[in-house]
C-alpha cells in the first residue's frame, strides 16, 4: 500500500499512516452498537433466581388472598361502640388535616389512649373519604395486607426458609383474631402499630447483619412510629432480644 498524504488538503499537522498498519475493531468491543437493546436490569436478572421468583410469587398470593378476603368490610358502617368517640362524632378528626388537629393529635389522652399517628391516619382518612365508613375500612384492609407481606419478607429473610415464612404469613393474614381489627375503624391502632411492629423486626435484621449508627438510627425510628400508633409497641425491645438468640443467633459467643 501507498502512503497516504494529506498534507496538501489540510492545514496544520498532518498524521502519515498505513492502511496496513490498521486493525480492526474485535466484535466484543461494538456489540450491542446500532441496536436499540437496552442492556439488562437487576431485576430481570434477580427473576431468573427460581427462589426470587417463588418470593414473588408469594407475595402476590398473600396479597391477593388478604384482599379478597378482608374487601367486602368497604361496605360496612360505622359502629356505635368506639367508632362515635375515635372518628364519627370527633369534632378534631371530621375536620381532617390541620395544625390544630395534629396539636391536639401529640397532646391529648381522648379515649384514654395516647397515639397521636393513629389520629392523623384517621384524619388523613377523612380528607381522603370524608366520613365514608367504606374508606375507613378500606385503609385498615389495605395496611393489613401490607403488614402480611412485610411479615413474610421479614421472616424469610430472617430464617431463609420460604414456605415456612409463608405459612405464617398467610395464618397471620386470615387468623380470625385481626377480623376484629381490620373489620372495625376505632381498632386502626392495632393494625397500624402492628405494621411498624413488623418493620421494625426486619430493619433491626437489617441491622444486625452489619450494625452500624444509620441503620440503628432507622430500628429506633420505625420503634418510634410505631409507639405513636399504640402504646402496645412497648414489649417490642424484649421480641427483639429473643429474635438475637434465633433466628439471628447473635448470642452464640
Amino acid at each position: 500500500t501507498e502512503k497516504i498524504d494529506a498534507a496538501a488538503a489540510l492545514p496544520g499537522p498532518v498524521f502519515a499512516f498505513r492502511i496496513k498498519d490498521l486493525h480492526p475493531i474485535p466484535p466484543s468491543a461494538i456489540s450491542g452498537c446500532g441496536d436499540n437493546k437496552m442492556p439488562s436490569s437487576g431485576f430481570y436478572d434477580r427473576m431468573k433466581d427460581p427462589h426470587s421468583r417463588r418470593r414473588v410469587l408469594s407475595c402476590l398470593v398473600l396479597a391477593v388472598v388478604t384482599i379478597a378476603l378482608y374487601w367486602p368490610v368497604q361496605s360496612f358502617d360505622f359502629v356505635n361502640y368506639d367508632d362515635d368517640v375515635f372518628v364519627k362524632e370527633n369534632r378534631h378528626i371530621r375536620d381532617g388535616l390541620s395544625r390544630e388537629g395534629l396539636l391536639w393529635a401529640c397532646t391529648t389522652f381522648h379515649g384514654g389512649n395516647w397515639h397521636p399517628l393513629t389520629w392523623v391516619s384517621h384524619m388523613a382518612d377523612v380528607e381522603a373519604y370524608g366520613l365514608d365508613a367504606g374508606g375507613h375500612h378500606r385503609t385498615n384492609a389495605l395496611i393489613h395486607t401490607a403488614s402480611s407481606v412485610l411479615l413474610f419478607l421479614v421472616l424469610s429473610a430472617m430464617t431463609h426458609s420460604l414456605w415456612a415464612s409463608a405459612l405464617v404469613a398467610a395464618l397471620f393474614a386470615i387468623h380470625p383474631l385481626h377480623v376484629e381489627s381490620v373489620a372495625w375503624v376505632a381498632e386502626r391502632k392495632d393494625v397500624l402499630s402492628g405494621f411498624f411492629w413488623i418493620l421494625t423486626l426486619g430493619v433491626y435484621s437489617w441491622y444486625a447483619r452489619r450494625p452500624m449508627m444509620s441503620r440503628y438510627l432507622l430500628v429506633v425510628f420505625s420503634f418510634a412510629l410505631g409507639l405513636l400508633s399504640k402504646p402496645m409497641g412497648v414489649t417490642l425491645p424484649f421480641v427483639l432480644l429473643i429474635l438475637d438468640a434465633w433466628p439471628l443467633q447473635r448470642l452464640k459467643d
